[in-house]
Order: C-alpha cells, then structure tokens, then sequence
C-alpha cells in the first residue's frame, strides 16, 4: 500500500522525553523511566503500552481557590507508566521550551504538558486591575520541558524596548519583565485584533514575549 500519509510516520527519540511528531502533536515517552508529567485534561489523542491517567484538577486546594476567583488555571491530568503518549489540544501549533532553571508566565489557556519537575502556581499579572478586567496567569519555575500551544503561528519579540500586545494574544513572557496596563486613549479606537479593546500588556525591561497571530478560538455558534 502507498501513500503520502506514510510519511507521517511515529518519530522515535529519547526515553523520558517529549518530542514533537509534527507542528500539531506532541509525544511523550515513558518507557523505561517509571515516569510522570501532567498534561491538559482531555489532550491525549492516542497511547501505546502501560499508562494511566489521574485528573488532577487545578493542582491542590489553594490553586483551586485561584483558579475559582480568577478564571485562569488549567485542568490537569497526570500520566504515568511506561508507554507512549500522544497530545495535541484543537489543532493548534504546539512549542516546547526547556526550562533550566528560569521563570515564565503562560496563559493557562495554552499549556498543553509539563514535567513534573516544574514548579508551577497561579499569580496575577503586575500592574492589572479590576477595571482593566484582571490578568491572571500562571508562572512556571525549575527545571523540565514546558509544552505549550498557539492558534497562530506566533512570533517571540525581545523586549528591549516598551513593548505593547493585546492582552489575550500574550501566550508567554519572561518572568522578569515588568508589566503595566495601558489605557488606549480613545475609549472607542480599534487598535487590536479585539472590538474596540481599551487596554494592552505593557512590557519592559530585558526578557521575550511571545505573540500568535489571533486572540485565541472564535466561540462555537450557540455557546
């Protein structure tokens, strides 16, 4: 039997590790490790071999409380076993980041996986208010591999310079960044890709953001 499809063959790599089988999904290998990672509910799309998933929720009682009060956080499930795992959340691109060390702020909305070896908690952005409808999101520490995803290709801007993206186009930033919330003069311009939004993410110091090219999912018809 021939086929172009053959070509998206399984793509091997080292035990323990995530690795990307294409732009769209990503795979874990367990095998041999005894291993664990916790990944976004409902993101394995195929496994191989012995695994076992547990819901996780939000990560603890006081990530819950966040969670309720805030709207950000993730519902989490952790893997683990000796098998493959295969991940992938609405098609989206998928990024992975090795963090050695550092400190990163994600959108909860695009984590799809991440080594149990990160530390992980659910902070509020610097300089956001009620009025500027809050910004919560959560911050990454340690050391592991940090999968996460964009709808969009996305774009990594170093921030040298006062930087200003649209708040629900912000995927990632370095921790150490400074932020501020800027006001759009005119209550009623329409600088970004939302309708008329007042206010972006301001961020300076020495570090990177990264941008995708849109504002996340357009709501499905009749929700």
């Amino acid at each position: 039997m021939r086929s172009e499809l053959f070509a998206n063959t399984e793509r091997s790599g080292q035990p323990g590790r995530f690795m990307l089988q294409n732009s769209r999904m990503l795979k874990v290998d367990l095998r041999g490790t005894g291993g664990e990672f916790l990944a976004r509910q409902g993101s394995m799309v195929a496994y191989q071999g012995d695994v076992d998933f547990n819901y996780q929720g939000s990560g603890g009682i006081g990530k819950f409380f966040k969670k309720a009060l805030t709207g950000e956080g993730m519902s989490l499930m952790k893997v683990s076993g000796s098998g493959d795992v295969f991940l992938a959340a609405d098609a989206d691109e998928i990024f992975l980041f090795e963090l050695e060390g550092e400190s990163v702020t994600v959108s909860g909305a695009n984590v799809l996986a991440f080594e149990s070896s990160v530390q992980w908690d659910i902070k509020r952005v610097e300089g956001a208010s009620m009025a500027s409808g809050g910004l919560f999101n959560t911050t990454f520490t340690g050391h592991g591999v940090l999968a996460i995803t964009a709808y969009g290709t996305p774009v990594v801007l170093d921030v040298d310079a006062p930087t200003y993206v649209d708040m629900q186009s912000a995927v990632m930033w370095s921790t150490g960044l400074q932020s501020t919330i800027r006001k759009t003069a005119k209550l009623g311009a329409v600088i970004g890709r939302g309708s008329g939004e007042a206010y972006q993410l301001c961020l300076t110091g020495k570090g990177f953001v990264v941008v995708q090219a849109s504002e996340g999912h357009p709501p499905v018809p009749g929700q």
